[in-house]
């Protein structure tokens, strides 16, 4: 078996609403060998893979796939099964999956769900190596199959932290982004209503506050002015001056970076010169900068606390102990630490809820002073501490006592929170109790920590787990009915995508919202383009989602980006399905207009069922077949005749419809009719000589209205949208110049040239000129049938080819060719390899009189050759 391809469909798509792997597979010579063949492969898949019983695949049962195998399935429907499982033994719950075969004999498209995109990948690759082994006879050892997916998935994972945040937005339906590859930077919402943060630091986070924690010096002196209790201590910039300083203060002491974290580098409890000496190295060797700065402080006896300080209010309290061992009086503490490791929760790193307990010198000195080796074998009942601190990331466990803090301490915490200036603060408490008020005990507080670790608190070694990420994400959006979205239109169809993105954008703008928006050509962001090139797939989302600006999202949709990685948004507010024509097909399996119909109606099946609209045109059977079929939401009809049969049901209900009536754009419900604007009086209506243009526009018009807005504002859009490649550009944009009109745009399939034959023949005065190519991924036939079309709008045409995408140079325009000269139309066919060529030509050729159709990809060049151009003037036209 080949994997032909292999990618991961990031939101909802041609196969499924959710998120899925795509896999295009070869199953070669296994085509002619269904597993019904292969005696045994149900039994041993079963053997390596037991939990696979559970799947029920068609025949809705527990044991329901291995009963497809042992009746005869294909080796692709095996892999998808298998690659579902394997998520689900590192623990990531799928269950969705479905194999369609191709129109290729031995190819099937492989389709199944993933939680992380890594190893949803590695899965499925593992998934069919395991399949062919099967195939073969030969041995499966699962185990390194389940250790290398397992380190896929700890590779990608979000930290506990991180996770915690995500996890407590997912409830809240708040949409989330990684936005740097490798780090924990991560978006919460869109555009304006997007926050940010990376592990527990937010975007609302103080950066003077940052400072303070993470300058031990600098946090002691504004809590010791602030009647905090601290331990006394000294800032030392050589070993003399640390000697001085433990004389000083007195024995016992603790030694520590100026600035560290995660408690690396701290001693604490030294009694002897040895043991400071030892201090000082460690705590020289975690100095972050190159200042040699070591504190020397006071030992603080009593316990070690942590507690956690969100949006100014006390969410966690928890007692932290160091990593120990307890004596059973039969092992070593050698043993005991092994033993003590292979608790599950243990990771390496923050991977998992525990650390894993490493031996190192600070251990050997707790040893050393209690007298005991690593194969000293303590006592029953006996704690042996293996290190000083009691942080969870060098092993220490954690208690929680949220609800024993005393409302004393709880008020000095979230003072101290205030005093340092920081939404999300960790403080380090040393206390006999948490239940008396600190000066009522030996106590002081250590340390403050910017961005500290959730772990304890999620998943504490003993005690109540706290949902501190759902405290974050209350902070972030106090609003507990806010979900960080803002409005989404998504635009989809053969024709007129583009437009109508464009207008959609022009009258949201002119409604004083600040729009995001992606298409054919660019990502504009308030009418500023940021990123130039084909913008109408979801790499389009991505870039206007994360814009912090954004108000409201406008994303053109074509089928490709469906097709190779799903939309960009997980749902939309407004889906918007112009037209399904014949164009592309012959690609990634779309064949059939029945099957492109499915694609496009991809958008429509993604608008949220709640306050959702579609917005369909009534006017084209297949929108009507299917859109209306897959529609979520309310849908808005929109139709150039006022009678349509098909809506009277739909208008008898009080549904929405946007037609023409009396030369005007209309809004009908029900039985009331309100006044839009007068055709003639949109600039792209071309006094309705264009009536795709008046299709376009009242397809903006329904999306306004489904966003709520004013007639008015629609109105104005709608009026001041114009033709020009400022505003359209590359869409019928018109020019005179010297008694010769052009009319440049973007059309490239038989659809688009109908829709603008009327506006080229009431246009157009004498010879029409015509320029024109396709890309050569066209069928041979749609090929043919363009330069038929074009032959019967034009007297002159130039072909010219730019973008061959795998045929031979020369190929497609030839077809183009054929198709026009086998047309019987009165059309002069000229082939022009170069598009500059083919329109300078043109031009030349162009005298008064004549009407210019330049259909072309580079639309800037065109227009700038057209600019300043003069015209030769012929009076008998009819001798040409």
């Amino acid at each position: 078996m080949r994997i032909l391809e292999h990618r991961a469909l990031r939101g909802p798509n041609y196969y499924s609403r959710y998120k899925a792997i795509f896999m295009r597979l070869d199953i070669e010579d296994l085509e002619d060998r269904p597993s019904d063949k292969i005696p045994g492969i149900a039994d041993a898949l079963e053997a390596i893979l037991p939990t696979i019983h559970d799947h029920r695949c068609s025949v809705g049962e527990p044991g329901g796939f291995l009963q497809r195998v042992r009746n005869g399935t294909y080796a692709g429907h095996m892999v998808e099964h298998v690659a579902i499982e394997l998520q689900n033994l590192v623990g990531f719950s799928v269950g969705y999956g479905k194999t369609v075969d191709s129109y290729d004999p031995g190819i099937y498209n492989v389709i199944y769900r993933y939680r992380d995109e890594a190893t949803g990948l590695a899965a499925g690759e593992a998934a069919v190596d395991i399949v062919r082994t099967l195939y073969d006879g030969g041995h499966v050892d699962l185990a390194p199959i389940i250790e290398h997916l397992k380190e896929v998935r700890d590779a990608n994972a979000l930290g506990p932290s991180t996770g915690a945040i995500v996890d407590a937005a997912k409830a809240r339906n708040i949409p989330y982004y990684n936005l740097t590859e490798g780090t924990s930077y991560t978006q919460l919402g869109h555009g304006v209503k997007q926050r940010r943060f990376q592990a527990t630091v937010t975007d609302g986070s103080g950066i003077i506050g940052h400072s303070i924690a993470d300058d031990k010096n600098w946090t002691k002196q504004i809590l010791e002015d602030a009647g905090i209790a601290v331990p006394q201590g000294y800032t030392c910039y050589s070993w003399d001056e640390v000697k001085e300083a433990a004389e000083w203060i007195g024995w016992p002491v603790v030694t520590k970076p100026l600035a560290g974290n995660h408690g690396s580098g701290v001693t604490t409890d030294i009694g002897t010169m040895e043991d400071l000496k030892s201090g000082y190295k460690a705590a020289l060797s975690r100095v972050r900068d190159n200042s040699g700065a070591v504190i020397v402080e006071s030992y603080v006896s009593g316990e070690d606390h942590r507690m956690l300080v969100i949006d100014g209010k006390l969410v966690a309290a928890a007692r932290r102990r160091p990593a120990h061992v307890t004596g059973d009086g039969k092992s070593t503490i050698q043993h005991l630490i092994d033993k003590a490791n292979e608790d599950p929760r243990r990771g390496v790193g923050h991977e998992n809820l525990l650390t894993q307990i490493n031996v190192d010198e600070q251990t050997h000195r707790m040893l050393e002073q209690a007298s005991l080796t690593l194969d000293s074998v303590p006592p029953e009942g006996e704690i042996v501490f293996l290190k000083s601190t009691a942080n969870i990331s060098t092993g220490g466990t954690a208690t929680d006592l949220t609800d024993e803090v005393h409302p004393e301490i709880k008020f000095a915490m979230e003072r101290i929170a205030r005093l340092v200036g920081l939404d999300i603060i960790g403080i380090d408490l040393l206390a006999e109790t948490l239940t008396r008020p600190l000066d009522q005990q030996s106590a002081g507080v250590v340390e403050v920590n910017a961005g500290p670790g959730f772990r304890m608190h999620m998943s504490p070694t003993h005690g109540t787990p706290r949902p501190v990420g759902e405290h974050v994400v209350d902070m972030l959006f106090p609003d507990v009915t806010d979900n960080g979205r803002v409005p989404i239109t998504a635009i989809t169809g053969t024709n007129g995508k583009t437009t109508t993105t464009r207008l959609t954008s022009h009258i949201l703008r002119q409604s004083g919202l600040s729009v995001g928006m992606g298409c054919t050509g660019t990502v504009e962001i308030d009418n500023h383009v940021i990123l130039r090139g084909d913008y109408s797939g979801p790499a389009a989302a991505q870039a206007v989602l994360r814009e912090p600006t954004v108000e409201h999202a406008v994303l053109e949709v074509a089928r490709g980006g469906i097709m190779r990685r799903g939309l960009g948004f997980d749902e939309c507010d407004v889906g918007a399905l112009l037209n399904i024509a014949s164009d592309h097909l012959g690609e990634r399996d779309i064949h059939t207009l029945d099957e492109l119909a499915r694609c496009k109606t991809v958008v429509v099946d993604a608008v949220k069922k709640e306050g959702g609209y579609c917005v369909l045109n009534a006017d084209d059977p297949l929108v009507m077949e299917h859109g209306t079929y897959w529609a979520r939401g309310e849908i808005i009809y929109f139709t150039m005749d006022p009678d349509n049969p098909a809506l009277r049901d739909h208008l008898s209900e009080i549904g929405m419809v946007v037609t023409v009536s009396h030369g005007r754009i209309v809004l009908m419900r029900g039985k009331v009719t309100v006044d839009v604007v007068d055709v003639n009086d949109v600039p792209i209506a071309f006094e309705g000589h264009a009536p795709f243009n008046v299709q376009n526009a009242m397809a903006a018009t329904a999306i306004a209205l489904a966003h709520g807005l004013e007639m008015d504002d629609i109105r104005a859009g709608l009026l001041t949208f114009h033709p020009t490649p400022a505003q359209m550009p590359g869409r019928t944009n018109y020019f005179e110049a010297d008694g010769v009109k052009c009319l440049i745009d973007y059309g490239h399939n038989v659809p688009a040239l109908k829709a603008l034959e009327p506006l080229v023949n009431g246009l157009g005065q004498q010879r029409k000129i015509g320029v024109s190519t396709a890309p050569g991924n066209r069928r041979d036939e749609d090929l043919a049938a363009l330069g038929a079309q074009l032959a019967g709008m034009c007297d002159i045409l130039y072909v010219y080819e730019t973008d061959a995408r795998g045929r031979a140079e020369g190929e497609t325009a030839k077809l183009i060719q054929e198709g026009a000269e086998g047309a019987g139309a009165n059309c002069t066919v000229h082939v022009i390899m170069s598009e500059q060529e083919a329109v300078s030509r043109a031009i030349g050729d162009a005298k008064l009189g004549d009407f210019l159709l330049l259909l072309v990809d580079d639309i800037a060049g065109t227009t700038e050759r057209l600019k300043g151009r003069s015209f030769p003037v012929q009076a008998d036209l009819a001798q040409e």
